[in-house]
């Protein structure tokens, strides 16, 4: 596989996500018999029906993105691949039954529903520890120590943990049918969309052996980019289509979720999105990072229509 950051890039986000996802795509296609093999029947094949998925592959981008900004050189595909696996994963619990019981994901039956609850529910478990897999594997590619590697897989499984994703969706379900202020809401969606947002931009620095204080501007422009994103999701389920998004429209206020839109409005998300993107761009700023592509990037997230 061809390093991807190679001169053949180009600094357009748009181009740089396609070659993140195809990236992405073409190691979860390479890793589907060992998947299969590991996990043999219906669990093994609800992960790779789960990992297939049509996602945006964000996360992986940003990982990938910043590590080449960041002075990288290698490959970092299985460390930005580990940040989706986790990521997969919680779409797969998120859609469940008892959490938020959805039908469809990324334009196709949830894994619950292709498969049954029970699948799904220990498939999402068992990729927890292929995603350390993902980890191992990127980190001796990229000839990283095991100190780097360590923190590396601590910062991806806190961020997936009760301080961040999961403690996020517990939150998330408990402030249904409440009205949660703007302070609250940024909490619950730092913990649920940006920690692992965060993570991403943080382990593409580590890996590329940014600086501490380089690190931690870049955590910070995640944990920005994470909260921006998700205003838009807000914005984006209520305004445009099933078909669009590729997953059930209008589901957030039919539940009473707490939402940017619910809470601002309309047009009062979009500018608190423009203004989580100004504090982005300035974090880049802090980390001493003029990079158009991660501008770009940051912009593409903002104004995306799914």
């Amino acid at each position: 596989m061809e390093p991807l950051g190679s001169a053949t890039l180009t600094s357009d986000a748009a181009a740089f996500l396609a070659e993140a996802r195809d990236a992405v795509n073409r190691l979860f296609a390479q890793r589907a018999p060992e998947i299969r093999r590991a996990h043999p029947g219906a669990v093994g094949e609800a992960i790779v029906y789960a990992l297939e998925g049509a996602g945006k592959r964000l996360r992986p981008a940003l990982t990938l993105a910043v590590f080449r900004e960041a002075g990288g050189t290698g490959d970092a595909t299985e460390l930005a691949a580990a940040v989706e696996v986790i990521h997969t994963y919680s779409l797969v619990h998120d859609d469940l039954p008892c959490m938020d019981d959805d039908d469809l994901r990324r334009g196709r039956p949830t894994v619950h529903r292709a498969f049954d609850v029970r699948i799904a529910t220990e498939a999402g478990f068992r990729m927890v520890p292929l995603a350390a897999g993902f980890v191992w594997r990127g980190a001796v590619t990229l000839g990283l120590t095991p100190r780097v590697t360590g923190a590396i897989a601590g910062t991806l499984f806190a961020a997936a943990g009760a301080g961040g994703m999961i403690g996020g969706q517990v939150l998330d379900l408990e402030a249904e049918g409440h009205q949660l202020t703007l302070e609250q809401l940024g909490h619950l969606h730092g913990m649920k969309t940006g920690a692992l947002l965060s993570a991403s931009a943080e382990i593409g620095a580590m890996a590329a052996g940014a600086s501490v204080q380089a690190r931690t501007a870049l955590r910070r422009f995640g944990s920005e980019l994470g909260l921006a994103f998700q205003i838009v999701d807000d914005i984006l389920d209520a305004v445009e289509s099933s078909e669009r998004l590729g997953k059930t429209a209008g589901k957030d206020a039919a539940q009473g979720k707490a939402t940017y839109v619910a809470l601002l409005g309309l047009e009062e998300a979009r500018a608190e999105a423009a203004r989580c993107l100004a504090r982005a761009m300035d974090r880049l700023h802090d980390a001493g990072l003029h990079s158009t592509l991660l501008a770009n990037l940051a912009r593409f997230v903002v104004e995306r229509r799914s």
